[in-house]
């Protein structure tokens, strides 16, 4: 009886609810950006100036957005310890509550600058680890046919916590008290305590389970994720195969972080990759609309509240995500990120340089604004939102999910770890140093974007093989084989990653339905 890959609707609706952790960061990263031009939040964190007017000086802005951030690279390398001994539902319910607990502190601040950037660095530690966590639970529990399109789902919930927040600001910055921030940001404890309570009804990830010697358990997740009862001949296949590879990864020892860079199977290429492609995407240009966006759009001269222009920025994210989960399996990982770097790397030229010439200076009164001032602005808006559709639809997802798909289990958490970490440690240095950048050049911080992308399109082309329809196993091959990654378009691996007589063709299609 010839079953292809077998439709896993739970499986499915788990991944998608996993990736919830993902609207988490999204959520936070977003509601940040408003808040930072509130009256009364300006009030409270903000310096009082010579005319007795308060503001928001570019060292608070960077510290209490980059907080965040410095909490979330700790975060990222801390959850490869307790991905393993708490399991990867125990780790997502620890740091789940983490973030929680960050997001109160935050909320429950009046005038402190001091409990408002400790209580953004906690709650930094739990969307970190969240952040590897999910690309790595999910690519464990993924059938291999959509397992690219459930981990961009992962980017669609960021789109949509970034999009949310927004929402929510756009009502709340009228309220002429604390509760124009309070409420946006108190929100989160609700998303941090859905999350939390979800994961007390989802299984543990099959391959952990088989890696720490639970077998029984881990046919019984297979067997429910599969829809079969726990005898069928597909079950048996599945976690004859998982078990097999894990015994073959295992023989060497416990893994250490050494081991990530090792040349065996090409694990340094692999990490490297994933660090390299993290750096990249958050250098494309994207994040600084997200953190700065509502002042960097005060200055554009639009007719729109910044707030109105930073929703519709939001929107167009959103559903800049939407053919990226068409994309990615059609298209694949490789033609993604070079259309999506050419693509962005035209936009921020354009901004960079229509901005540098055209827009008024700083602090310049909408009524003195020239018509020349107002049509640069436009042209600055219109393709900032170009840059984050393309960015949405290629660079957004792509790289989280090739971070999820290229290592082997011994190594997995420990590789996803560093690539999450690469990705926090330059969202830090983005947003501390972004402010500064801006007061000395303005616009033609776009120019640093440009050349990040104009880089990331050559080692895209020179370094980043195709994995699209390959199986974990399989991605093994692929970089043991060492062909050229502008030529892997099209591999197809020549080993049989099957034993005890398996058939071959079923087993290739239902092994990764675990």
């Amino acid at each position: 009886m010839a079953r292809d890959v077998p439709t896993s609707r739970r499986a499915v609706l788990l991944a998608i609810f996993i990736a919830f952790g993902g609207f988490l960061f999204g959520y936070d990263m977003g509601v940040i950006s408003g808040c930072l031009i509130m009256p009364d939040f300006i009030r409270r964190f903000g310096q009082e100036g010579t005319d007795g007017q308060y503001y928001l000086s570019s060292s608070r802005q960077s510290i209490i957005v980059s907080l965040l951030s410095a909490g979330t690279f700790c975060g990222a390398i801390a959850q490869a310890f307790t991905s393993d001994r708490l399991g990867r539902r125990g780790s997502i319910l620890f740091w789940s509550a983490i973030f929680t607990v960050g997001v109160a502190i935050q909320t429950g601040t009046t005038y402190s600058l001091v409990q408002l950037v400790i209580g953004r660095y906690i709650a930094g530690l739990g969307v970190g680890s969240l952040s590897a966590i999910v690309p790595l639970y999910n690519g464990e529990t993924a059938p291999k046919a959509i397992r690219g399109t459930i981990l961009v789902i992962y980017q669609v919930q960021i789109i949509s916590g970034i999009f949310l927040s927004y929402l929510f600001e756009l009502g709340s910055h009228t309220v002429d008290n604390s509760a124009s921030w309070r409420t946006p940001i108190g929100l989160q404890m609700v998303w941090g305590i859905i999350l939390l309570s979800g994961m007390f009804f989802l299984p543990e990830s099959p391959r952990h389970l088989l890696g720490t010697g639970r077998g029984d358990e881990a046919r019984k997740v297979v067997a429910e994720l599969n829809g079969v009862p726990e005898d069928d001949r597909l079950v048996i296949e599945i976690v004859e195969e998982l078990d097999f590879a894990i015994r073959a990864e295992n023989e060497g020892g416990k893994a250490t972080w050494l081991e990530c860079f090792s040349t065996r199977n090409a694990l340094w290429r692999r990490t490297m990759n994933g660090m390299m492609l993290q750096f990249i995407q958050q250098l494309n240009g994207q994040n600084f609309y997200y953190y700065y966006g509502d002042t960097f759009f005060q200055n554009a001269g639009a007719g729109l509240s910044p707030y109105v222009i930073q929703t519709i920025l939001g929107a167009v994210s959103v559903i800049g995500t939407v053919p990226a989960l068409y994309f990615i399996e059609t298209w694949g990982r490789r033609k993604s990120l070079l259309l999506g770097a050419s693509g962005q790397a035209i936009c921020a030229l354009i901004v960079a340089v229509v901005g540098h010439t055209t827009l008024a200076p700083t602090g310049t009164p909408t009524s003195a604004l020239s018509a020349r001032n107002r049509a640069g602005g436009d042209v600055v808006i219109t393709f900032a939102i170009f840059q984050v559709f393309i960015f949405g639809t290629t660079w957004g997802p792509t790289p989280w999910v090739y971070l999820g798909e290229s290592f082997p289990l011994r190594v997995r958490p420990k590789s996803i770890a560093l690539g999450s970490a690469t990705n926090w440690f330059w969202n830090f240095m983005l947003s501390f140093f972004s402010p500064r950048i801006v007061d000395q050049i303005g616009p033609m911080i776009m120019l640093v974007f440009f050349g990040m992308l104009v880089f990331g399109y050559i080692y895209v082309y020179f370094a980043i093989p195709e994995t699209k329809g390959l199986t974990l196993e399989e991605v093994d091959e692929l970089y043991r084989s060492g062909i050229a990654p502008w030529r892997s378009v099209g591999w197809r691996p020549s080993e049989k990653h099957y034993h005890h007589g398996a058939q071959e063709k079923q087993t290739s299609d239902f092994v990764e339905n675990s």
